[in-house]
């Protein structure tokens, strides 16, 4: 499983905004990077969020799922706000 952590570039203040997280649920990604396929599922899911989308970038890691976690999978999509709601989970073992 692929965890991808999607941001959104703020030229104003150098730095990245959290959008929000997605799951990947496939290991074969279909002769395409883990990046491709990210930012192609942020693009789908975040794009109409924000007017550049080309100011979008993703981060993607290994998850690594415990018997407590599997739930995290079955959503696959957070907002940031879901993430804030879960963060206690994230300080648990799911870091990216």
């Amino acid at each position: 499983m692929i965890i991808y952590k999607v941001f959104s570039k703020n030229y104003e203040l150098k730095k990245g905004e959290l959008m929000g997280m997605l799951i990947e649920r496939r290991k074969d990604l279909r002769g395409i990077t883990q990046v491709q396929s990210g930012m192609r599922w942020a693009n789908v899911t975040f794009g109409r969020m924000i007017k550049d989308k080309k100011s979008m970038f993703i981060v993607p890691s290994e998850l690594k799922l415990r018997s407590d976690t599997r739930w995290l999978v079955d959503k696959g999509i957070f907002t940031k706000e879901e993430l804030f709601g879960i963060s206690k989970l994230m300080d648990q073992g799911i870091k990216a």
